[in-house]
């Protein structure tokens, strides 16, 4: 097969195929053979009609116009791909294609829109913040410090402290419903209730805010049309709770005092020394994996905002598609429905495509910007390079996997990935790095289980 690539306007590329003679009358052979055994010719036992009487039966051209259709669709993508060329859509034939004919070579031609080349506006050497590698002291205590907030005693107010939000009181309950029955599974002589823990609706909360010990309250509420744990056996059965409320006392979280029995007890450390090694390591191990990512990401939006131009639509409508079409298959590995997914997010479906078309913006102005600096940069990828990066795709036979993709014209494919790779990298090896100076922020609390006192606490409030 010989090919020509001749550049035209508007990033448009004329593309010409000549198949040699010997591979069209290979081509007109296998077709002719397929269809003799194919179908059942009067007269002739099944793949032994001869030629005549298969054009006689399916028309002259029948055999010529399959040969044609294969011969097209086998050679296009290998054409651009032997020219080096990146398709961003689909081919375009010059008028009919003439059918081939055996005996002869076979010739035709195409116009196909690339990928268009851009600049950047400097090509000198990145330059970009990075969190510090390991773990800081600041950071250690900032943990310590989540866990002495998460781990908490609850403990007795002083008896003029009146209940705010998120408090704690032990409760003396009497509820009845519409007709004045009590509700047993509410009422109580003593309950430590947490405001905000959803035990009871807001509305229950709201009525206790400003109580103080020995106070007393009668007040009623609607049975809340999503019910609450307390509330949800009452549905259809009344209208209203009408309470009777007493604070016993009420009660404040205290941090637990971090000390080696507590830390030994807890976690099973050797000490507040031992914890500390601990987190430390712990906070190193996420940063080793999650910095050399977030290197490349940071690297890609500075070579993007170098970027001259704004990204074609037609490129950010192919990435928004393809980012739809992954989005939609995790969804679905998942189990997922996508409003379920969007009430997760709290986002809207306006929302979510907004922030897709977005995404898909921001992903070809950084895939155009490698591109340009692979450009300034000379960076080429060989066929051992392409070989390479099939080896390390852990399919069973690289091989057998890159020769098909290769048939199929997929191959600019990987030739893109690894030469906007290998950009990347080239751009990182020379990239001026700088440690990122840490904000202030308030500890996040660390996922960890829960102290034994409230724990204890709130399963007995449960269980009432």
């Amino acid at each position: 097969m010989e090919t020509s690539a001749e550049v035209l306007k508007d990033n448009r590329v004329k593309v010409a195929v000549t198949v040699d003679e010997a591979t069209v009358v290979a081509r007109f052979k296998k077709q002719y053979k397929q269809v003799a055994g194919q179908y059942n010719f009067p007269g002739f036992r099944r793949g032994k009609a001869p030629r005549a009487v298969i054009d006689n039966a399916l028309g002259k051209e029948a055999v010529a116009a399959q040969v044609t259709d294969d011969l097209v669709n086998e050679t296009c993508g290998r054409a651009m791909d032997d020219n080096g060329l990146f398709p961003v859509a689909k081919p375009e034939f010059d008028g009919e294609v003439a059918l081939a004919v055996d005996g002869a070579s076979f010739s035709y031609s195409f116009e196909v829109a690339v990928k268009p080349s851009f600049e950047l506006k400097s090509y000198d050497a990145l330059s970009f913040a990075m969190p510090a590698e390991g773990a800081s002291d600041e950071e250690v205590d900032a943990e310590v410090a989540a866990l002495q907030e998460h781990y908490y005693d609850i403990v007795d107010a002083a008896a003029n402290t009146k209940i705010k939000e998120d408090n704690y009181a032990d409760l003396a309950i009497k509820a009845t419903d519409d007709e004045g029955n009590d509700i047993e599974s509410i009422s109580t002589e003593s309950r430590q209730y947490g405001l905000g823990s959803g035990l009871f609706p807001k509305s229950f909360d709201d009525e206790l805010l400003g109580l103080k010990k020995g106070d007393s309250k009668q007040f009623t509420i609607d049975v809340p049309a999503e019910p609450t744990v307390m509330t949800s056996a009452l549905v259809g059965k009344t209208e209203k709770i009408a309470f009777d409320v007493t604070v016993i006392v009420v009660k404040k979280k205290k941090a637990v005092e971090m000390t080696d029995e507590w830390v030994k007890e807890t976690f099973g450390l050797e000490g507040v020394d031992d914890l500390r090694t601990n987190i430390s390591e712990s906070i190193a191990a996420q940063k080793a994996a999650v910095l050399p990512r977030l290197k490349e990401n940071r690297a890609l939006m500075a070579l993007a905002e170098r970027l001259e131009g704004d990204a074609p639509e037609n490129m950010v409508e192919a990435a928004e598609a393809q980012l739809v079409q992954d989005f939609f298959q995790q969804l679905q590995m998942q189990g997922l429905t996508f409003d379920a997914y969007l009430a997760s997010q709290n986002l809207t479906s306006q929302q979510f495509r907004d922030d897709l078309k977005k995404q898909a913006a921001d992903t070809v102005k950084q895939d155009l910007a490698l591109d340009a600096w692979a450009a300034h940069a000379g960076l080429e990828v060989t066929d051992e390079d392409i070989s390479a990066e099939f080896a390390n795709s852990g399919a069973e036979d690289p091989a057998a996997v890159e020769k098909s993709w290769r048939e199929a014209g997929q191959i600019h494919m990987v030739r893109q990935g690894v030469l906007r790779q290998k950009a990347l990298d080239n751009a990182l090896e020379s990239a001026v790095i700088t440690e990122e100076v840490a904000e202030d922020k308030p500890a996040k609390k660390a996922p960890a289980k829960k102290s034994s006192k409230k724990k204890d606490a709130e399963q007995a409030s449960d269980a009432e």
